[in-house]
């Protein structure tokens, strides 16, 4: 039997290679995002992979949206065993330029949509004591840069959100489970329709990954829990380099935090941008920057094969503890 996966964000991105991830595996799969054209397409080709796809127009900032698409999904494909919180939204800008209205929409986007879409599926998870509900987080839910408060403040609220979370089930004794996939920059549409108020481009911080990284990773945090997966070196240096010195790193990214988010191209200041409404247009999963972003990550080996890796540390200590007996003895 064929699990059934919901997944928001699904029309482009790191959500569409999500989708497109599970259904190469043999499940079923609800999309969900806002541009209706965009979602068929990405139905489309998941039912080219030989599974059921089902596209549910929905804004993630909707709570009454995600339990309505939450009830359509179990009564035409069933027990909802997977779900996948991916959408977001964010603003290329400092603190200055940004009004209240856009902080409310993007922090209802990318951090209210998450809680949204996990207790939805809890409504059906907690009741059958089972199911898997994956979050994806960022390096930036650790580490906050400058120009995107808006997605850094959203991101770290996840972690506090799934932090209470988990306690409550496990005192519940539920056995649903939780993972958390943070990752590092995406090669996705979002740095070409996000709103942008810096007059230049906006371009992720490399080195630059792949979104089907991503996917693979999502998709292995559905069926091998981790309380979380770090994808990416940068999202391990990122975690670690706060947790040492977090003031070096505000002064750091004062000088730099700028450049290296923006490129020397002109952007158009009338360009619409789908904070609010859904930007039209050819968008998949990936951006712009394919001649330059990775298509694997060796974090996530380690994490698919944990067990191995921990094997491989422990003899490699133990050899080491060895080589310096012998030489003490002598």
């Amino acid at each position: 039997m064929p699990k059934i996966a919901v997944i928001t964000g699904a029309g482009a991105g790191v959500g569409r290679a999500t989708a497109v991830e599970f259904a190469r595996n043999g499940c079923d799969v609800a999309l969900l995002s806002r541009d209706p054209a965009r979602l068929e397409e990405a139905a489309a080709e998941c039912r080219g992979l030989g599974v059921r796809a089902l596209p549910i127009p929905t804004d993630v900032a909707d709570a009454d949206a995600m339990d309505a698409a939450a009830v359509r999904v179990e009564q035409e494909f069933g027990p909802i065993d997977i779900w996948v919180n991916v959408a977001m939204a964010t603003v290329f800008a400092p603190v200055h330029k940004l009004t209240a209205a856009e902080f409310q929409r993007g922090t209802a986007v990318t951090y209210l949509g998450q809680v949204h879409g996990t207790m939805a599926a809890l409504r059906y998870m907690r009741p059958r004591n089972k199911g898997s509900i994956v979050c994806v987080g960022s390096a930036l839910a650790y580490r906050s840069v400058p120009l995107q408060s808006i997605y850094c403040g959203a991101k770290f609220a996840i972690r506090g959100f799934l932090d209470a979370l988990r306690s409550e089930l496990y005192h519940d004794k539920i056995a649903i489970t939780l993972t958390e996939v943070d990752l590092p920059a995406i090669n996705t549409p979002q740095f070409d329709w996000a709103r942008n108020k810096m007059g230049w481009k906006a371009q992720p911080v490399p080195p630059v990954f792949q979104p089907e990284v991503a996917a693979r990773a999502i998709y292995f945090g559905a069926f091998n829990p981790r309380r979380q997966i770090w994808v990416g070196f940068p999202t391990l240096k990122a975690i670690l380099a706060n947790r040492l010195a977090p003031g070096l790193l505000d002064r750091y990214l004062g000088r730099t935090g700028y450049t290296g988010q923006l490129t020397n191209q002109p952007s158009d200041s009338d360009a619409p941008g789908n904070l609010f409404e859904p930007v039209e247009g050819p968008y998949g999963a990936h951006g712009r920057f394919d001649g330059v972003a990775m298509t694997c990550s060796w974090e996530m080996f380690t994490s698919r094969h944990r067990d191995a890796a921990w094997a491989a540390v422990l003899v490699g200590v133990a050899a080491g503890a060895c080589l310096l007996f012998k030489r003490r003895g002598t």
